[in-house]
């Protein structure tokens, strides 16, 4: 209880400077509906309670699964059984990710399952060349210069109306299911392999080859099913007219999101059972912990889903066209740039990457150096949105430069920053920024007469692509730091507290 009662401390301390913006906004220059401002406070509720059970959850149960399955299956030392679990994992997990099933709807001219599948293979596909890069030792920043090649590539002969979308599956496929779970199986496969530097970069970089496959599946996809894409909407707003509506609402949808949570965790649930009864053999009390901690993930990710889909949709949709509608409508970018840097605390995803890398690194990385980097990237990110739904920039006019920076600077910094920095990525782009910073970028979009699909999707890719800078930037100074005490403090004392910078790319 003690735990549970810190975690939701914590969630109410991401939360609230997200509620206080929008209250603010609300009582002065886009007055909001009394009936969508209840539906956001509830839901902020629901999500300070929901986030608090989830990353309790997350500490009991998915991440000791996750590192139990990846060291279970290290001692087969098949590689062949390996790869093909880490497939079958990485398909199992992603089909399960929630936000994955919403953009699928919102795909043009692709049916549901067939997006769902096509991303699940190239999650699963690229896991298994995550195992593969740890097994024999393959730069990481190498593999991502190579891939990244190819999309950018690729996406010279994708129709326009798949571009964004592409990108931000990317994100959206890196979730609160998959994160905890994918995170904790390398740090399990890490004890196989060559790629074991000092500074434990061999614990990191699963989601972010994870978070290519998707963008070359829906790539692919858009060269394959070349329909042209309808015409998109913003999130449409509820009537609120009592408290009656608004519990209906909650009501009505809290049963569809238990059901998806409850369908994302049994195939991951029964597939860690399987492993119990034929190599774990845990003892009663840890197994029951991980079961206790399953139930609590469930819980949480329900709430949280509940809270973010029904009270901080309409929201986000309501306040981009109303800020969009205004004469100086010019203010979408800073208010965005603001919403975005607190939004990041408030991803249920970020704090289990910031504890681990804490963790890993020996404190080295704080958790507050991650945070300041991720809130950072995100109000860039936001505003480059922003200025994108304003004028209708071409993605690429971002992605490109962004791109090329972020591998760029693979070569200036030490491995395990990149491979954090490109993790972070992907964990940043979460349920927050698909359910509040989608529908506010598609509202402002369809208030000042752009293209939904070209110009406001997208925003989720921008997400995830400016903490593959921010963070990099932080190893660089990193880097400069500990260079500048090493030549100052005599060689046997100067790297006993610092990761050992002397394994290069």
């Amino acid at each position: 209880m003690r735990e549970l009662k810190a975690k939701i401390r914590e969630s109410l301390a991401a939360v609230l400077p997200v509620t206080a913006i929008v209250m603010l906004l609300c009582i002065t220059i886009t007055p909001m509906p009394t009936g969508t401002l209840m539906l956001f406070l509830m839901g902020a509720l629901l999500l300070i309670v929901g986030m608090g059970l989830f990353t309790l959850g997350a500490d009991m149960a998915m991440m000791p699964i996750g590192e139990k399955v990846g060291v279970q299956l290290t001692k087969s030392k098949k590689v062949g059984i390996i790869a093909v679990s880490c497939f079958v994992i990485g398909a199992i997990i992603t089909i399960a990710e929630p936000d994955l099933s919403v953009l699928a709807r919102q795909t043009p001219g692709v049916p549901d399952m067939v997006i769902i599948l096509s991303v699940a293979a190239g999650v699963g596909l690229f896991l298994m060349v995550a195992f593969f890069r740890n097994l024999f030792g393959w730069s990481l920043g190498k593999i991502l210069i190579i891939c990244y090649a190819l999309v950018f590539l690729l996406a010279i002969f994708v129709p326009d109306n798949f571009i964004a979308v592409a990108f931000d599956s990317g994100g959206v496929t890196t979730g609160p299911i998959t994160v905890p779970f994918i995170m904790a199986l390398g740090i399990g496969l890490s004890a196989v392999g060559r790629n074991k530097s000092a500074g434990g970069d061999e614990n990191f970089g699963l989601i972010a080859l994870c978070s290519i496959g998707p963008i070359l599946s829906v790539m692919i996809l858009g060269l394959v099913y070349r329909a042209e894409g309808g015409a998109q909407s913003a999130v449409a707003i509820p009537d609120i007219d009592s408290t009656r509506d608004l519990w209906l609402q909650f009501e009505s949808s809290f049963a569809d999101y238990a059901l998806e949570v409850a369908t994302a965790l049994l195939p991951i649930l029964a597939f860690f059972l399987i492993f119990q009864v034929a190599f774990l053999r845990l003892r009663r009390k840890p197994l029951l912990k991980i079961l206790i901690g399953v139930l609590y993930t469930f819980a949480g990710l329900t709430l949280f889903l509940t809270g973010v889909n029904v009270g901080f949709m309409p929201a986000g949709s309501f306040l981009g066209a109303e800020l969009a509608s205004l004469p100086y409508n010019w203010i979408l970018i800073p208010l965005g740039m603001v919403l975005g840097y607190f939004m990041v605390k408030a991803e249920p995803a970020v704090a289990v990457l910031n504890k681990q890398v804490e963790d890993i690194s020996g404190g080295v990385i704080t958790q507050g150096m991650m945070m300041a980097g991720l809130s950072i990237g995100m109000a860039i990110s936001i505003g480059l949105a922003m200025i994108r739904v304003l004028t209708g920039i071409s993605i690429f006019w971002f992605l490109v430069p962004g791109y090329a920076l972020a591998l760029g600077l693979t070569f200036a910094v030490p491995r395990i920053f990149t491979s954090i920095a490109f993790d972070s990525g992907g964990v940043a782009s979460g349920p927050m920024t698909a359910t509040f910073l989608l529908p506010f970028a598609m509202g402002a979009c369809e208030a000042v007469g752009g293209n939904i699909l070209t110009d406001a999707f997208g925003v989720v890719a921008m997400v995830a692509m400016t903490p593959l800078i921010t963070i990099q930037l932080i190893g660089l100074a990193y880097r400069l730091k500990t260079s500048a005490r090493a030549r100052k403090v005599p060689a046997p004392v100067a790297d006993e507290e610092i990761l050992d910078l002397s394994e290069e790319e």
